[in-house]
């Protein structure tokens, strides 16, 4: 699953495509071939709401549009939100700031550093190795370049929370009216029987489809466990597995989980926890130690693993997990809203504690 940034990964990819779209303009001008026939199509008002074509006199609807690529168009409609966010973030500061920057005669920008920020912003040698340790950055790579564009960053981040604040100061009695929402699509997830941890009549269901080779899943392993910490019984987390072509052995790792899951659930966390930590030693032997180490009685461990006892319900969930619309891993469905990715603990908490509120 890569990463991106936002704003900037979208104002790329919209450069990117229009540079093709030059380029290939070019090379069909300079061919000498014929255009090729395309379908008539008329662009019009839509009759009515929901309706976004007609098809020889049948009204398709949006929803029959997207048919099975809704978390496709659901991520580029988040994309599209972060945008417009990040634009509108850049006008309040523009604005409101630059309101009160032009009462102190100031530039912009010196007032942000002197008034806002305070002048230097300091990152504590803590804040610094907390976010070596999140972003799992190799030692050896630490030279003191790649620790001063850290340091920088970090101040960029905490700069921006201050201005954040200072803004939220400057609305507090007369708010920014926003006319766009932030996009959500229910998706209807069964979360199968797979292990899970929490409440088993829960308010709030978790289920998420992960792959023990997948070094994006081994850090959203360690969310998964801030989750339980944070929400105990309050929330219901479904594991459901969905080991991708190119990791040859996250399948056999999968079958494996279930083994030890057989044996009792709390033996299955511990049997993830490790997994996930030991990623490059996903051998059986390797597999079988994981098992003995989470407290699995080696014995019937083997047994059910040599007979590939859970083949078909790992199998399963991966056709599942296609149906739905997962391309991905990690992908999580919180009642079934997506979370895509190793993302932060506070994007779960937004959606987990919308849900619990609602739920009262």
């Amino acid at each position: 699953m890569q990463n991106r940034i936002h704003g900037k990964y979208f104002s790329f990819t919209l450069a990117t495509t229009a540079a093709a779209a030059v380029a290939f303009a070019i090379v069909s001008a300079c061919s000498g071939q014929q255009a090729k026939a395309k379908p008539n199509m008329v662009f019009k008002e839509a009759p009515k709401a929901g309706v976004v074509a007609k098809i020889a006199g049948e009204e398709v609807t949006e929803e029959q549009l997207i048919g099975d690529e809704k978390l496709e168009f659901l991520d580029l409609r988040k994309r599209e939100y972060e945008l417009k966010m990040n634009q509108l973030n850049k006008l309040m500061t523009e604005k409101l700031i630059g309101a009160e920057a032009k009462k102190a005669n100031m530039p912009l920008e010196e007032f942000i550093n002197k008034k806002v920020a305070g002048g230097d912003i300091k990152i504590s040698d803590a804040e610094y190795k907390k976010f070596v340790a999140e972003k799992h950055i190799p030692e050896s790579q630490l030279n003191p370049q790649v620790k001063e564009r850290i340091i920088t960053y970090l101040q960029g981040l905490k700069k921006q929370d201050m201005v954040q604040a200072y803004i939220g100061k400057l609305t507090k009695s007369a708010p920014v009216e926003v006319y766009f929402s932030k996009p959500k699509l229910q998706v209807n997830v069964d979360p199968g029987n797979g292990p899970f941890f929490g409440g088993k009549d829960a308010k709030v269901t978790i289920v998420e489809f992960s792959d023990f080779q997948c070094p994006f899943c081994s850090r959203a392993a360690e969310t998964v466990n801030q989750l339980k910490k944070k929400y105990g019984n309050k929330i219901k987390l479904v594991f459901r597995h969905f080991p991708l072509p190119m990791h040859r052995e996250a399948r056999p790792a999968s079958e494996a989980s279930m083994c030890v899951n057989e044996q009792g659930t709390d033996k299955f966390w511990k049997f993830h926890d490790i997994v996930f930590k030991n990623m490059d030693k996903l051998d059986n032997a390797s597999l079988e130690k994981y098992a003995k180490d989470s407290g699995a009685d080696v014995k019937k461990f083997q047994e059910c693993f040599n007979a590939k006892k859970y083949a078909a319900q790992v199998q399963s969930d991966m056709e599942y997990g296609e149906k739905i619309g997962v391309r991905s891993t990690p992908t999580f469905f919180i009642n079934g809203q997506l979370i895509s990715g190793a993302v932060p603990i506070e994007q779960f908490s937004e959606v987990i504690d919308e849900e619990l509120a609602a739920a009262k």
